[in-house]
């Protein structure tokens, strides 16, 4: 055998142990463990029943401590990073709402971190964010409230042993947070469910009552609640009943206002991105920035300098925009030939922005013959490198 092969069953023993405990994406209990336990002892103010850190430290630990360490009463320091990029008093709003056991809905427009911000809520709240229901139009009562286990069911009949719990059961009994993904999606009678879950706190399970006295009644622990997100892109799919929206505190969640901090959270998450790829993120500054003000114009209709933008129906979302400097990322880690990393921008945006309707590649190419073509003219040497490659666009 030469120097320069292994055995097959080596090389497949070695993939094996790098897959060994690895995930694609950390859960944020998980890759924030050391923050969550430092908040949880940093505060000894009043905690909500069943809260694992007081709302304050629940706050800090989504919006940061900007930069300044933390001191905690044993002595130790931590600077505490920034999760969101959003509104403190959003943040605040939506802990108050958890404080008071009540349901929230995060609303807005896909790509602006409504489930981010939800496992957040839920991991800084309960140390778990993974109870929860993604709703689709296939979604079921059952995956609200509970299913058995039809052996255990078949030799033993009816029992809690028999019971398999949904996230949503699971949550109640604990005093923990439910997350439910979309829950516009869910058909109407499956939000139905949630009705006299939110209001009378419990669950009946009429099957275990019988005759050892019980009345099949599970009761939410305190400290149990639950959040929702809704994309209002999807308004109209299932709309929720005005029992429902009674039931919930209403907080949207949109766009990112600044430049700069929109620019540094595409940085840091492309950067991590390719980082769990093996590579280094090779996309400079001013590309970066381009990107992010390219997706800003499409976005609002408007550039920063005041010219008028039409819209492509596409969400030109923040998470997009993420999406597509990993990939330039990508490209210039695993197939650079020398070539700008700048000129694979075009056919990136076209990529997202013709995902919904094909008439959207004219609203991209307007964009080009306008706010591209101006920049271009009044010196800007990246602009006039992009509208020199108006022809990739084609």
């Amino acid at each position: 055998m030469s120097s320069g092969t292994m055995p097959a069953g080596s090389t497949a023993r070695g993939a094996a142990e790098a897959r060994d405990g690895a995930r694609q994406v950390e859960l944020p209990e998980d890759r924030h463990r050391e923050e969550l336990a430092f908040l949880a002892a940093y505060d000894d103010g009043p905690r909500p029943p069943g809260w694992r850190m007081t709302p304050r430290s629940v706050v800090l630990f989504i919006c940061g401590s900007d930069g300044e360490p933390l001191s905690a009463p044993d002595g130790g320091r931590l600077v505490v990073s920034r999760k969101f990029v959003g509104d403190r008093a959003l943040v605040e709003r939506c802990v108050v709402t958890l404080a008071g056991e009540r349901g929230l809905l995060l609303v807005g427009e896909p790509g602006t971190a409504k489930s981010m911000l939800s496992e957040l809520l839920s991991a800084a709240v309960c140390g778990s964010s993974t109870l929860t229901v993604q709703g689709t139009a296939g979604t079921t009562e059952d995956q609200l409230r509970y299913g058995w286990n039809y052996a255990m069911l078949l030799a033993k009949g009816p029992s809690r042993e028999a019971l398999v719990p949904s996230p949503v059961l699971t949550a109640m009994t604990r005093g923990a947070v439910a997350r439910i993904e979309e829950v516009t999606r869910c058909l109407p009678e499956v939000q139905d469910a949630l009705v006299s879950l939110l209001s009378e706190r419990r669950m009946s399970v009429p099957e275990l009552a019988g005759g050892d006295g019980a009345d099949g009644t599970v009761h939410a622990v305190p400290g149990f609640t639950l959040i929702a997100t809704a994309n209002l892109r999807d308004k109209g799919v299932s709309e929720m009943s005005a029992a429902l929206k009674r039931r919930f505190n209403f907080e949207e969640v949109g766009p990112i206002d600044d430049l700069d901090a929109e620019t540094e959270l595409v940085r840091g998450q492309a950067t991590a991105a390719l980082t769990r790829s093996g590579a280094a993120f090779g996309v400079d500054d001013a590309v970066l920035e381009a990107l992010v003000t390219a997706f800003r114009d499409l976005r609002s209709g408007r550039s920063a300098e005041g010219w008028e933008v039409e819209r492509p129906s596409t969400v030109m979302s923040t998470a997009e925009a993420v999406q597509v400097a990993t990939s330039m990322g990508l490209g210039a880690a695993y197939l650079g030939d020398g070539r700008d990393v700048v000129r694979s921008l075009p056919g990136h945006l076209l990529g997202t922005v013709r995902k919904d309707d094909p008439a959207d590649h004219a609203r991209l190419l307007g964009y080009w013959d306008g706010p591209v073509r101006r920049r271009a003219e009044n010196g800007a040497p990246l602009w006039r490198t992009l509208w020199e490659l108006r022809d990739e666009l084609s």
